[in-house]
Order: structure tokens, then sequence, then C-alpha cells
């Protein structure tokens, strides 16, 4: 290396230099003292970055330095099997029945960070266990401006200056200098209080020697005690401007909270959504499953009825396309039934696949729930966490503003001073001599000004501050505007999921009714083909839409209930603060103390219904007719259909209670 060479050649300079030393004064540092010294230091400097590549003058970076990813630190992945997929299924999955309470409460044992449901796969919110205590720490950080400051300081000092004086010998002068040794120690103690002054108690010490020397007093040593109190009185004044930045250190905290309570109430409400629309998914796919059935026995029939010439070749045609097209639909829902599972797997923390098949065995609720608008609105501007930060932007705006008007004052601090001066030392006869106690004091009282003239960037500072709670205030408006709209937003849809669970349950039911009944008269050929398909898709379809409203129903309850700031109440989840044992007051000396570590949710408690049979068995899936059964009459006059009256009057009683009116 470069610091070896310099450091070999600077070897050599200081041996041929060193017979010259000798014959240099005693009193003059030699040149190649010199060089030895600069020749340690190199070594020195060459021992302290022997691990490194380059030396204390770094090059120019002219060149981008990207290390390869095998150079890269190596974590263990998560052990995850081989998903199944449309065309490779994996048949031997063992099934597990899966409760919504149980969902909800294996997200919560496998909560670190909080993911959010978006579409068929879940994101990381930026929210973790930790977020609450990370921002903990600061309360104490600004609590320990009030801690008090020791500080000890040492120094050894060895001064020699040299000086010309007179000599009557030729040449009639010489450079003579005497050595002072000295030992400085300095210990400080000092608080600041809440009304912003500055207590402090300090001793200081400095023992002296000087040789050669004939002085009054060697050694001797100098020491002093004293007291001092500074107090501002306008800037830096006053216990609440002092106090402000734990209050805002404290509120940033309590944000902290309410922003991982947010994410967590949109994530419980996301392993809902999850949950029902995984429901919705394996309805829709055993509906098409029996359209599958339904065509392909058709097609059958179709084929011995054309081979018979009863049809022709295009109703065979006909009914080959459909069941081709319904083909293609089941693989569409089979892909959506993986990818509804994966992403409730995804929102409870579990491998994407394990050998298991869920099974969601929680029924929807299919009974109308009219809420209170009075109450949601009450419960909204209390619970929700979102106008509770909104508020507490508001309290750390206030504390702020306090100190940008305390920092607009000008500076005028009151000072006091007393201090006790000692001496004390050996005189030249050998004998000791010291000053008494108290015998030396001083003192100082006084009082310092200064301001900048005219206080633009003070009071620019202030404007800005208010300007800035005049902007949150508005804030928290809207944030109350908007909660107010999204709450009618909610209960609208709710409804309206409702009743199209409803219509869509007549629809199931006429559709049934009809597909029995083209299928008994395409069989006694009084129907014609494309009737009996159209029967088929709309059942199939009204299947689907009956399980995909009231699972969209049962979703947007969990919605209200997270539009309100309830979810995570109503479900009995409440979080927990655990905590570590850390460095203490007296630091590795002394004992750990516990400190905040994370918050973590509780388990929550049972609230939904639950079985021993699949979720989607509540929507009634009888499969339609057998095709291959021989024909049999569909028993008209015990079939329960509304009839036109009472259709009639169920919409005027809607339209009566509707808000709009004509």
């Amino acid at each position: 290396m470069i610091f070896g060479r310099i450091r070999n050649w600077l070897s050599q300079r200081a041996i041929v230099r060193s017979g010259r030393a000798r014959s240099e004064s005693p009193g003059v540092a030699t040149p190649g003292l010199w060089l030895a010294m600069l020749v340690l230091v190199l070594a020195l400097c060459e021992s302290a970055f022997a691990q490194r590549r380059v030396g204390t003058i770094f090059p120019e970076r002219r060149l981008i330095h990207v290390r390869e990813p095998n150079q890269l630190p190596r974590y263990q992945m998560p052990t995850a099997l081989a998903p199944s997929t449309v065309s490779r299924p994996i048949a031997d999955l063992e099934p597990q029945l899966l409760a919504l309470d149980g969902a909800i409460r294996t997200s919560m044992r496998n909560l670190d960070v909080v993911r959010v449901l978006s579409g068929v796969t879940a994101s990381n919110s930026g929210r973790s266990v930790y977020d609450v205590s990370l921002s903990n720490t600061l309360i104490d950080q600004q609590q320990a401006r009030f801690d008090p400051l020791l500080s000890v300081n040492n120094n050894w000092n060895v001064l020699e200056n040299p000086q010309a004086i007179f000599d009557p010998l030729p040449p009639n002068s010489r450079i003579a200098g005497a050595q002072t040794q000295n030992f400085n120690t300095s210990t400080r103690l000092s608080k600041t209080d809440l009304t912003g002054g500055n207590f402090a108690f300090g001793v200081d010490a400095t023992p002296t020697s000087v040789s050669p020397g004939t002085l009054a007093l060697n050694p001797f040593t100098r020491s002093s005690t004293f007291v001092s109190y500074t107090q501002p009185l306008l800037k830096g004044a006053g216990v609440e401007f002092n106090l402000a930045p734990i209050v805002i250190a404290s509120i940033n905290t309590e944000r902290s909270y309410f922003q991982f309570k947010d994410a967590m109430q949109e994530h419980v409400r996301g392993v809902i959504e999850a949950y029902w629309s995984l429901v919705a998914a394996r309805t829709e796919l055993w509906a098409r499953k029996q359209q599958v059935e339904q065509l392909t026995e058709t097609v059958r029939r179709v084929e011995a009825r054309v081979r018979n010439a009863i049809d022709n070749r295009a109703d065979l045609a006909q009914a080959q396309l459909a069941l081709a097209n319904i083909k293609a639909t089941v693989i569409t829902a089979q892909g959506n039934v993986l990818l509804r599972e994966a992403a409730l797997r995804n929102m409870i923390g579990v491998s994407p696949s394990d050998g298991t098949l869920y099974i969601p065995t929680t029924p929807p609720i299919n009974e109308r729930f009219i809420p209170d608008w009075n109450q949601m609105l009450q419960l909204a501007e209390e619970r929700r966490p979102d106008l509770i930060e909104l508020k507490l932007i508001l309290e750390a705006d206030s504390q702020q503003l306090l100190i940008t008007k305390n920092g607009s004052r000008p500076q005028l601090d009151a000072v006091a001073l007393y201090r006790w001066n000692g001496l004390s030392g050996n005189t030249p006869t050998g004998s000791r001599l010291s000053s008494s106690t108290g015998q030396f004091t001083d003192w100082t009282l006084g009082v310092n000004f200064s301001v900048p003239l005219g206080l633009r960037q003070a009071r620019a500072a202030v404007r800005q501050q208010e300007l800035v709670i005049a902007r949150d205030q508005i804030n928290l408006k809207q944030g109350f505007h908007a909660t107010t709209h999204i709450l009618a937003v909610t209960v609208r849809t709710l409804d309206q999921q409702y009743e199209q669970y409803l219509a869509f349950r007549e629809a199931r039911q006429a559709a049934r009714v009809n597909l029995d009944a083209q299928l008994l008269r395409w069989q006694k050929g009084q129907a014609i083909l494309i009737n009996v398909l159209q029967a088929i898709s709309d059942w199939g379809n009204t299947v689907s839409s009956e399980a995909n409203a009231l699972t969209q129903y049962n979703t947007q309850l969990a919605t209200l209930e997270r539009q309100t700031g309830t979810i995570l109440e109503t479900h009995g989840i409440y979080f927990i603060e655990e905590s570590q044992q850390a460095v203490g007051p007296l630091g590795r000396f002394g004992d750990t103390r516990s400190y905040p570590w994370n918050t973590r949710p509780t388990e929550n408690s049972n609230l939904y219904d639950d079985s021993t049979e699949p979720a989607e068995n509540s929507f009634d899936l009888t499969p339609p007719t057998d095709m291959g059964a021989p024909p049999k009459e569909v028993p008209y006059d015990q079939i329960e259909l509304p009839t036109l009256e009472e259709i009639m009057r169920d919409q005027k009683m809607r339209d009566a209670q509707s808000p709009i009116t004509e």
C-alpha cells in the first residue's frame, strides 16, 4: 500500500538525520523527531485501515458499483407446496372446514404486518404491530430535555513556552523556558426546569507545577465552586411552552395508534369480504357444473334424436355450442375459486398451498338489517379512527402554535451566578498555605436581551402555523362531510343488495319451475330445443346471482361496521401491549427495564353461526331434474309464486318507503 511505502521512506530519512539530531539543542524539536512521529502516525493509520481496500483519502467514484444478488445476505423463504391450478389440480387435498370466526382468529394469530384486500390478492398496508411502540419512544426523547446533565472533563497539560533572554556571555542572548504541568478537572451538574430556567452547579480545580521557577506557591492549586441560574423571561419561558414538545410527541403516539387501528379495521373487513367471495365462487362453480351435466345429457339426447331423424344437425350444433360455452364458464369459475381461496389464505397469513382445501361453513345472514341513522352518525363521529386522527392533528397544531408564538418573542434572560474561589500550594520554605473557605467570592447578576429587528422570520412562522390550523379545521369539517356521504352510500348499497337478493331468490325459484317445465315439454315434443337451453342458462345464472347478492349483502354489513368505526369492537378484538426488557437508566451496569415492544390484536370472539356443512348449502342447492329420468308432470298447483297483484303491491310499498318522490 501507499502508506507502507511512505513509512519506509520516512524511516530511512529519520535514520539519516538521527546523527544530526544528537547535536541539536535539547530545547528544539529535531526534524528526525518529527519524521519519527509522522512514521508512527502513518503506521497507526495503516493498521487501522488494514481491513479496508482504501485509506483515509477516498478516490472518486467514476463507476457504478452494484453487488451481485449472490453477494447479498440470504434469508429463508416460507415453505409452500406447488399450488393447485385449473389444468393441474391436486387431487388428494384434505378438506378443512373453516368458519368465518375461525378465519378471523387465524388472521389475528398470524398478524405482524396489516394486510388489506386488493381484488384477489392482499397487499401490505404499511402498518405493523411495532408502529405504536416506535412512536412512543419519541415521548422519552422529548422528556430527556428535563433530565439532569452531568459532565466531567479532565485534561492533563504540559506547556513549554520558549523565550529569548539576555546573556552576559557571547552571543549575549539565549533561548530558555520553563515547563508548566497542570491538571484541569471540571465537573458540571445542570438541570432545566419546566419554566425554561437552567440551574447549574460546578466544581473546578487546576493543580499546577512550574519548573524551573521561583514562585510564591509552587506547586499550587486553583479551585472554584459555583452555582448559577438562567431564567428566560420572554422567549423560552412558560410551562406550557416547555411541555408542548412532550404533548406533541404524546399526540403523535395516539395518532400512530389510531392509524394502526384504522388499518386493522380494513384488515378485518377484508378477511370477511374474502370469505364471502369464496362462498359465492364455490356456489357459482356448483351451478356451472350442474349446467354442464344438463347440457351434456341434452347433447346426448339430441344426437340420438338426430340419428332417428327427429331433430336436425342445426339443433345438435346449437346444443354443442351451449355445452362448449358453459365448459369455458366452468373453467373461469374454477379459476375464480382458486383465486378467492388464495386471497383468503393471503389475508389470514397462511401458506398459499399446504395440502388442504378450505370449505367455508358459516352460512350467510339472510335477514334484513335496518340501521339507526342518527346512532350511526354518532358512532362514526366518536369511533372512526380517521376522524379521531384529524382531531388529534388539530390538538398538535395548537401545541405547535404555542411553540411558534413563543419563538416570536425577544430573547430576555435573567442571569445569576455565585462562585467561591480558592488557592492552595507550597511556599518556597515547604510549608502548606491555603485560602480559607468563603474568603474570595464572585457574584454576577445580569439581564441579557437580543432580538432580530422586525422579527420577520418569527412573524412569518406564526402566520404559517395559523394557516395550518385553518387548513386542518376545514379538513376535519370535510372529514365529517365525507363520512355522512359514505354512510349514506353504504346504507343505500346495503338495502339494494338485500332487495336484489330477494329478487334473485324469486328469480331462482321461477327459473327452476321454468327449467322443469321446458324439459317436460321438450321430452314430449311440445317445445323447441332453444327453450331448454335458455332455461338451463337462466337457472344457472339465477343461482349464481342469488349467491352473489347475499354474500355481497353480508360483506356490506361488515363495511357498515367499518364505516362507523366499530368493526373491531363488534368482533371482540382489542389490543394488548407486549413489553421487552431493554437497557435502563443505569445503562449496562444496572437492571433492565420493561418497555413497550409491540401492539398485537387479541383473538376475536365468536359472532357468526357455524355448521358442519359447506356454506353454499344454505342456498338450497337442489340439482335440476335429471334429463335421463322418465318424464314426470310438474306440480304447478303446488308451486308458490307471487301473483301479479302481490308483485304490484310490494312495489308500491317499496316506492312509499323510498325517500325519492316523483
